[in-house]
């Protein structure tokens, strides 16, 4: 069977499983998140020992530090996978729920049912963990879901995939309910984004190649974000004691993430006061600064021990760097901090330092993005963190599902009517 079969196979076999899912109960749904959880427990050193199998090898290859440490399982990361299933477990089932039910003139009552959407498909780079999570996610919402994973990580997969297949028939739910594509030949993507029959919506995650070669490819919805370009924008009126925690915060707790901060706007009047301890800050981790025509000067009289600064242009504004690099602009103010972002940003997440209401307010209503936060760090924009539990991914779309997007974002919503034999007149 060629790789073309081989995936229509695949899907065939969800869309028959996607009809069991729909109509599963919430306990059997939970019973098996639960199994897989405590399979996963059990499995922690045949997880391992498959990690440490990719590892090498993407070391061999020659990958990035970035995508190593995405790529990278160890036995708080094993934990965590399980956990977030029970996490999952835990919240209520939206599959079902009537919600906005009205009664009519004539007689009727209208109401939206909350439904699956029915095979997801999800592409993925390195996280392994995405295996678990992805398929928790669309489980728990009364989705069949097919899951290629990155070649990098084909080992991990197949493991965590053993454990998840375990749940499923502890569960006595369809082993198509959850199908790991086998192979690492890219066709398989191919073949994947084209099959509209059987699959009902892609979600990739990965790097930007992947998920432009999927947006421009595909036959079948994309929930989609390219890149995490973020933005911390330092207000006249912020609180000195909250900037650079949250800005160290932002910044450095992790490089590799998609809500890492990527830019550092600040107010021209506050920017001589609050930038040399940010930068001292910055200097300290070993954080490359690419300042503009303003901040350059002012950081090289600041002269910080240890400081890399470099010139920015106009690319350092919409780059995605995932590595100790910040790219820094001092702006008028709150107007031009607004433009800049939408001009510049990828509808990612973007945050205000401020003790000011108004701007806080304004600052939330005009950016485009699907994160918009006020005295909190970019790295809250999370499943997690929004207490969705895993999240499937972080979409930048408008229709939908916006940002973290967990059970309610697989789900769709069908009209019902309740009648007591009216007739139309």
């Amino acid at each position: 069977m060629d790789i073309q079969q081989s995936i229509r196979a695949l899907g065939q076999q969800a869309r028959k499983a996607s009809r069991v899912l729909a109509a599963a109960s919430t306990h059997a749904k939970n019973a098996m998140l639960i199994a897989t959880a405590n399979e996963i427990r059990r499995q922690q050193d045949a997880l391992l020992r498959a990690n440490a199998k990719d590892l090498a090898s993407a070391k061999q290859a020659g990958l990035e530090p970035a995508m190593l440490d995405r790529l990278t399982l160890n036995e708080k990361g094993i934990e965590s996978m399980a956990a977030g299933l029970e996490q999952i477990a835990a919240l209520p089932d939206p599959i079902g729920e009537i919600t906005e039910l009205r009664r009519r003139p004539s007689g009727i009552q209208v109401g939206k049912m909350r439904v699956p959407l029915g095979v997801i498909g999800i592409i993925y780079e390195a996280r392994p963990n995405v295996t678990a999570d992805a398929a928790a996610l669309c489980l728990k919402s009364g989705n069949a879901a097919i899951l290629r994973g990155g070649s990098e990580a084909i080992e991990s997969n197949r493991a965590i995939a053993a454990c998840i297949q375990t749940g499923l028939s502890a569960a006595a739910l369809p082993a198509a309910s959850v199908q790991v594509v086998d192979t690492t030949d890219r066709a398989a993507v191919g073949a994947l984004i084209t099959m509209p029959d059987y699959v009902d919506v892609i979600v990739p995650r990965g790097g930007k190649g992947l998920i432009a070669r999927i947006a421009t490819e595909a036959r079948v919805p994309v929930i989609k974000h390219l890149d995490g370009n973020c933005h911390v924008y330092i207000d006249d009126d912020a609180d000195s004691v909250k900037i650079v925690p949250i800005v160290e915060n932002a910044k450095t707790q992790r490089y590799g993430t998609c809500n890492t901060a990527e830019t550092l706007l600040l107010a021209q009047k506050i920017a001589a006061t609050a930038l040399p301890g940010i930068a001292a800050m910055f200097a300290a981790k070993g954080v490359e600064m690419r300042c503009c025509e303003e901040s350059l000067p002012l950081l090289r009289q600041a002269a910080i021990p240890g400081a890399k600064l470099v010139p920015a242009n106009e690319e350092d504004w919409r780059e995605e760097y995932l590595a100790p690099i910040i790219a820094i602009k001092i702006v008028a103010g709150l107007n031009e901090a607004i433009a800049h972002i939408n001009a510049w940003s990828s509808g990612h997440t973007e945050a205000i330092i401020t003790e000011n209401y108004t701007h806080a307010m304004r600052f939330l209503r005009e950016v485009d993005s699907s994160s918009v936060m006020v005295n909190a760090s970019t790295r809250f924009a999370d499943g997690f963190e929004y207490g969705l539990g895993a999240e499937i991914g972080i979409s930048t779309d408008k229709i939908h599902a916006r940002g973290p997007v967990g059970l309610e974002g697989l789900t769709s919503q069908k009209w019902v009517v309740f009648g007591h034999g009216e007739i139309r007149s």
